[in-house]
């Protein structure tokens, strides 16, 4: 049996992104609860479906998620200019400035143009966009890539969902093989659960093989906590109360670690200096410790 839920979620104000969005894919019929059979195989007690969001209002609010997400990882020149100071107390959530946003085909491609939209419509920043073709064009000007060109762009990933990170390794390739320079990736959702292999998770297993960022609006933990902020406190006799329970079991099983120290907070953020290198800084935080290291080339 599949169920929607639309429970009387508290409305405090303001609500981070991550709320706003999961509200949104309740409201919407997007994210359904029941039994589901997994591409890996696995039952999962819930269900995320992006291409459910297919009106014009519904896309416009979700670029507008995704634009302001998006904002407060990557801010503009001038925005950067005034966080630019570090402190040994502390670690970077931002990175600097991209070009280009990308999707990768098929459901990236609108997430790709939403993206783009809801960040000029609400901060006022025009990016172009781009995706590519499954099959390289042999006509017109041909090629595999549609939209903006992505030679020495600096290259922002967007998609719904890293389950595997299959798609976020195909789409560095591509952009590569175009001359572009991968800068980050940007999903709505993390389930955070384990791969096939190993403790950790898709989103963990990219940041640290691909060395880029990798962040999403919502994630698992996140949805939990909304289901389990009912007024009063779920129980078990109510749909609400069984679904956290069932999603409870699901992160016992599959729940990817994130207590090792793997890059749960990725940043990285470019300085000028007197040589014009520029190196590269990156930060790493876990529950135990946070690590600094840095890259110059």
């Amino acid at each position: 049996m599949v169920m929607d839920v639309c429970a009387d979620f508290p409305q405090e104000l303001p609500q981070s992104v991550a709320v706003r969005l999961l509200d949104f894919m309740l409201a919407k019929g997007v994210l359904k609860f029941g039994e589901f059979t997994l591409k890996s195989g696995r039952v999962s007690p819930y269900f995320a479906n992006f291409g459910s969001f297919c009106t014009g209002s519904e896309s416009g609010e979700l670029g507008l998620l995704y634009a302001e997400k998006i904002a407060s990882l990557y801010p503009d020149e001038r925005s950067a200019a005034a966080h630019s100071t570090f402190g040994f107390g502390g670690y970077f959530e931002t990175h600097g400035d991209f070009d280009v946003i990308f999707g990768p085909a098929y459901k990236g491609i609108p997430l790709a143009t939403h993206a783009a939209a809801g960040l000029f419509r609400k901060f006022g920043r025009d990016k172009p966009w781009a995706f590519n073709r499954k099959e390289a064009k042999d006509h017109g000007e041909g090629g595999n890539i549609v939209g903006a060109k992505l030679a020495e762009k600096r290259v922002l990933i967007v998609d719904d969902v890293i389950t595997a990170g299959t798609a976020v390794g195909e789409a560095i390739e591509i952009i590569r093989a175009s001359g572009g320079i991968p800068h980050g990736v940007v999903v709505a959702f993390d389930r955070m659960e384990k791969g096939k292999e190993g403790d950790f998770s898709a989103v963990q297993e990219a940041r640290a093989k691909y060395g880029i960022p990798v962040h999403a609006i919502a994630t698992f933990d996140d949805l939990l906590a909304r289901l389990e902020s009912v007024p009063e406190g779920p129980s078990l006799e109510d749909p609400v109360g069984e679904i956290i329970e069932a999603m409870k079991d699901y992160r016992r099983l599959y729940g990817a670690d994130y207590s090792k120290g793997s890059w749960i907070s990725f940043s990285r953020r470019r300085f000028k200096t007197a040589s014009k290198r520029e190196p590269f800084f990156y930060f790493a935080r876990t529950p135990q410790t946070r690590l600094f290291s840095d890259f110059f080339h």
